[in-house]
C-alpha cells in the first residue's frame, strides 16, 4: 500500500518506493527533489527563502532556506542509503507571484530562490536533470521515487511531467 508523504512549507522529508512525496503551495517557493538513481531513496524540500544567514530567529528552521535545506536533505538521504555520487535533482517553483514597480532585488523572492537552490546543488555537485521554474503561477508537485517522474500541476495551466 503506497502512501503520499506530504511536505509542508519550510519542510523536508524523505521517501522510498512505493510511496510518493508531494508539496503544494509553491509560489515563490522552490520544491527541490533530490534522489539516488539506483537505490530510489528520494527527498523533497519546500524552500521559502534563499539564505539562512539572513535569519533573525533564535532557532533556525533549516528547511526554510535553500542553503541549509539542501545540506540537510543530502544528509538525510545519505543516512537512508543514498550515495553522494549517484544523487540527481529536479526543481520546480520560484514564480514571481507579484509585480513590483520598485525593481528592488528584495522583492524578487522567486528568482532569488531558484538561483540559491541552483547554487547549493552545484556546490554539492548534484546535477539538475529537469526544472520547471519561474512564471507567475503557483504549483503543486509530486515525485515518484520509482519512476523518477516529477508531476507538476500549475494553476490555470494543467499538468506537466519532468
Amino acid at each position: 500500500m503506497s502512501e503520499v508523504i506530504k511536505v509542508g512549507m519550510a519542510d523536508l522529508k524523505v521517501a522510498t518506493p512505493p510511496d510518493t512525496i508531494r508539496t503544494s503551495g509553491l509560489g515563490s517557493c522552490v520544491g527541490v527533489v533530490i534522489y539516488d538513481e539506483l537505490t530510489n531513496v528520494s527527498g523533497m524540500a519546500h524552500v521559502m527563502l534563499p539564505d539562512s544567514s539572513q535569519s533573525k530567529q533564535a532557532t533556525l528552521n533549516i528547511a526554510k532556506y535553500a542553503d541549509s535545506a539542501i545540506k540537510e536533505l543530502i544528509k538525510q538521504l545519505l543516512g537512508q542509503g543514498g550515495r553522494a555520487f549517484s544523487l540527481k535533482a529536479k526543481i520546480a517553483g520560484g514564480a514571481q507571484m507579484f509585480t513590483f514597480q520598485s525593481g528592488s532585488d528584495v522583492m524578487r523572492i522567486g528568482p532569488r530562490n531558484v538561483e540559491a537552490v541552483k547554487l547549493a546543488l552545484k556546490q554539492s555537485k548534484i546535477p539538475i536533470l529537469a526544472e520547471d521554474v519561474g512564471g507567475k503561477s503557483g504549483r503543486t508537485i509530486e515525485f515518484d521515487p520509482l519512476t523518477k517522474m516529477l508531476h507538476i500541476r500549475t494553476v490555470n495551466q494543467g499538468t506537466a511531467v519532468i
